[in-house]
């Protein structure tokens, strides 16, 4: 699905390179997280896979063809939730829907399940300015999961949380995944998150960053909260936060 080979980044200025040789794949339907500190250039990957940014060297493949731009089938759910003010909560999951040309009826049909999926049934006529930052951030995966794509990068969506809205967000979006199957790229420097929510993980090293390990992550799904309480999830909890530390 997403193949990332040598892939480097040196900004114009810059004294040191943002990335620096990453290389990675991910599956056709799995949930891949990329771990690493704050300023390792997750972000400066994540805009590079997307088509917002273009490396300096190295290439990613996006279903055998070279990434040179955004599209379509690769939607990005970025840590803001980046709605349209102006428009409800219907009209916001329908956007994407509405240009790609899909009718009206079946617009509504798509928003509806997916708003529903997200626990936000009853809220369709809200606006963003009434709404709480998790139930913004829920319209926001609703609205890129509403659109079929291929796969949905997520740019540490859950960053401007608090603990506890981050834990319902993180339900949510195992829910969401379950359900579509969609493959997910997500970066993140939240361990117990990418243990939780990912089949694999990603982890980069300190600036300028590159990937030093995969680690596979065996927890049996579908998963719950209670999973994070076993000696699995926290031995691999453990073992993530040494491979970091002895990074830096």
């Amino acid at each position: 699905m997403i193949r990332v080979t040598a892939v480097s980044k040196q900004y114009a200025g810059g004294r040191e390179a943002a990335l620096q040789k990453a290389s990675f794949e991910v599956r056709k339907g799995e949930f891949f997280c990329v771990l690493g500190p704050s300023g390792c250039g997750k972000t400066t990957l994540i805009n590079i896979i997307a088509g917002f940014v273009k490396a300096s060297s190295g290439q990613v493949l996006f279903d055998g063809k070279p990434v040179d731009g955004p599209c379509r089938d690769r939607i990005v759910v970025f840590q803001e939730h980046n709605l349209f003010d102006w428009m409800s909560v219907a009209a916001n999951v329908e956007f994407g829907l509405k240009a790609k040309g899909v009718p009206a009826a079946e617009r509504c049909r798509i928003a509806g399940e997916f708003i529903d999926l997200v626990h936000l049934k009853g809220f369709e006529t809200a606006y963003p300015a009434s709404l709480s930052g998790g139930m913004k951030q829920r319209v926001a995966l609703a609205r890129a999961m509403a659109v079929d794509p291929g796969c949905v990068l997520m740019d540490e969506p859950l960053g401007s949380l608090d603990s506890q809205m981050r834990e319902r967000l993180q339900l949510e979006i195992m829910a969401l995944w379950e359900k579509t199957k969609k493959t997910i790229l997500m970066v993140t420097h939240d361990i117990e998150e990418a243990v939780f929510l990912s089949d694999r993980v990603a982890l980069m090293s300190k600036a300028p960053g590159g990937i030093s390990e995969i680690v596979n992550i065996s927890l049996p799904r579908p998963r719950t909260a209670a999973v994070k309480a076993t000696p699995e999830f926290q031995k691999l909890k453990r073992e993530l936060s040494e491979k970091i530390m002895g990074d830096r």
